[in-house]
């Protein structure tokens, strides 16, 4: 018979877990990041960073046909002696069309805008943590992440240290 159980389950750790946020499939504590089915260790993550994810795969292609299309009816005046023949309304026209690319691109990310992605290093691996549409829920994950990381930052110590000078103890 055991004394202890140190053999048999890991020493509990004497701080308490807060729970930071919670929605459902999210969840942010002082010691664990749960989306979905993929769980993280809070003390595991490292050089957490935010951007934007990919644009909409549908709205790329849908401006690359644009600009090719556009860009070879351009060629083909050109070379059949077409543009000499134009007018200047049939000219602002072109350069109206030749704008529909951009235009496209930007309905695309007003309809369909790129996702906000947080990464971050899981035990030396970069991994996509979080991803979400909602500004204002990404926001919120991330604040609760970083306190929660902010915890761990400086687990051993009862204070945040002064931004003083350090001098060892002698």
């Amino acid at each position: 018979m055991q004394a202890h159980r140190s053999a048999t389950r890991p020493p509990r750790s004497s701080r308490r877990t807060t729970l930071l946020y919670a929605r459902p499939g999210i969840v942010v504590t002082t010691e664990r990041f749960t989306v979905g089915r993929n769980t993280f260790a809070v003390a595991d993550l490292t050089h957490l960073r935010t951007c934007r994810g990919p644009h909409d795969r549908l709205a790329v292609r849908v401006v690359a046909v644009t600009t090719v299309l556009i860009t070879t009816v351009g060629v083909l005046l050109g070379f059949t002696g077409g543009l000499q023949r134009l007018t200047a309304g049939a000219y602002l026209t072109l350069g109206l069309v030749w704008m529909l690319p951009v235009l496209l691109v930007l309905a695309g990310d007003r309809w369909r805008p790129p996702a906000y992605e947080l990464w971050g290093h899981c035990r030396g691996v970069e991994a996509l943590l979080f991803s979400s549409d909602d500004a204002g829920q990404f926001d919120q994950v991330v604040a609760a992440l970083r306190k929660a990381r902010e915890g761990h930052r400086y687990a051993d110590a009862e204070q945040a240290p002064d931004a003083g000078y350090w001098r060892p103890e002698r």
